[in-house]
């Protein structure tokens, strides 16, 4: 589903991600683990197209995507899940999902009637609020909807930076549940995320970067690679 080779990118002389090789299946969730400011969150950025890389390759489903517009890449099947999950705070909870419709312009709206319901289903609690500004929705609320907003667009490939950031225990157990659902479905997921034992539980495979490179990798079904995993973060 999506090779990335050689990748790079800079934040104007700063060189940021340093030659990144990386690979995902379909149906496949991929943890990205490592600690603050080593390139985590500027990976996602770059395949999402929100930051220009200054060289290297990204295709997605074959079709090279590297350097072009993030609006385009959305509509190629591309979801972002940012980590701040700008939630419009003037639109209701129902509003800022169909924002998500954007993602697939040519779709019927009555494919998009039935996206939304089956959001729906997944999150009832959204169905509840759906009236609601945004903003006035809990942290695991808000983050359930930035989640939901991409989903509606129905990706072949899920980009999440952080979601368990700042939430409590039980709303980040309900969050990785939807996770395992988005999973079933088929679609590919590249997850950021520092909660490592909660990421285990729906990841298929792992690396860890350090300083803008890919310092390990291995399986999370395997123990000897994650016990790897645990001491390198330790470290």
């Amino acid at each position: 589903m999506l090779e990335i080779r050689d990748l790079h990118t800079h934040y104007g002389l700063s060189h940021i991600i340093q030659g990144i090789d990386l690979t995902l299946r379909d149906g496949e969730v991929l943890g990205i683990f490592g600690r603050n400011g080593v390139g985590k969150t500027t990976l996602l950025k770059t395949v999402a197209g929100w930051i220009r890389p200054s060289s290297g390759e990204i295709r997605f489903q074959g079709e090279r995507m590297d350097g072009i517009q993030s609006d385009r890449i959305a509509r190629r099947g591309v979801g972002f899940v940012p980590e701040d999950r700008r939630i419009f705070p003037g639109l209701t909870v129902e509003e800022n999902l169909a924002l998500g419709f954007l993602q697939v312009p040519k779709r019927s709206a009555a494919a998009n009637r039935a996206a939304l319901q089956t959001i729906y289903r997944r999150l009832p609690r959204l169905m509840e609020r759906a009236r609601q500004l945004g903003t006035t929705l809990s942290g695991g609320e808000q983050q359930m909807l930035a989640m939901a907003r991409v989903m509606v667009g129905e990706p072949s490939l899920l980009l999440i930076d952080e979601p368990s950031e700042g939430l409590a225990p039980m709303i980040v157990a309900d969050l990785f549940t939807i996770i395992r659902e988005i999973k079933q479905t088929g679609c590919g997921i590249l997850l950021v995320e520092q909660n490592v034992h909660h990421a285990l539980t729906v990841c298929d495979r792992f690396v860890v970067i350090e300083r803008g490179s890919v310092v390990l990798s291995g399986r999370a079904d395997e123990p000897a690679d994650c016990d790897k995993l645990l001491t390198t973060l330790a470290m």
